[in-house]
């Protein structure tokens, strides 16, 4: 009487499994590509890419990195590359005067949170005076500070200090 139901219940698990295993699905042979990959260079590149003009993906693929500028340790001066990537964002931004964006002020992790917050908004209204000085309405640019909460990298060396001391700028749509 003991195997009885023993039976059955081995019989039901391994109906079960092999339901189950029946219904497994084989991995695609290829992924599809990233929606973001591939956004063009230029306006024409990017609109054929689906990048629409005066969006935040077309901003990004006209700036080609340009849309992040760094600084040095502590400081929040503006230097001759920032000014390119500067002088690159104003053109975009002239082209859609409409257009509203948000610069947002980043930290190393390195100093107290208080710090690294004023730091930020620091670095965050300098890129927007500058831009400023480049013809762009300051009603159009708002500033945001993050401090070191936002970090791209996590790693605790120079190199990642360094990309982590920036000003991005996000359009607003």
């Amino acid at each position: 009487m003991n195997a009885s139901p023993r039976f059955a219940t081995l019989a039901v698990m391994l109906a079960g499994s092999l339901a189950l295993s029946a219904c497994a699905t084989k991995a695609p042979k290829q992924l599809p590509p990233d929606p973001g990959a591939g956004v063009g260079t230029n306006s024409s590149q990017g609109a054929m890419q689906g990048a629409a003009p005066g969006s935040q993906a077309d901003f990004v693929a006209q700036m080609m990195g340009q849309d992040t500028i760094y600084f040095d340790t502590d400081k929040y001066n503006i230097d001759g590359a920032d000014q390119a990537a500067l002088q690159a964002q104003a053109a975009w931004l002239n082209r859609y005067p409409a257009k509203r964006i948000t610069l947002e002020g980043h930290c190393d992790e390195r100093g107290t949170r208080e710090y690294n917050l004023a730091l930020g908004e620091r670095r965050a209204n300098a890129a927007k005076n500058y831009l400023a000085s480049l013809g762009v309405d300051p009603a159009r640019i708002t500033t945001v500070s993050y401090g070191k909460e936002r970090p791209v990298a996590l790693e605790s060396t120079e190199e990642a200090w360094a990309r982590n001391r920036r000003a991005v700028t996000v359009t607003i749509d």
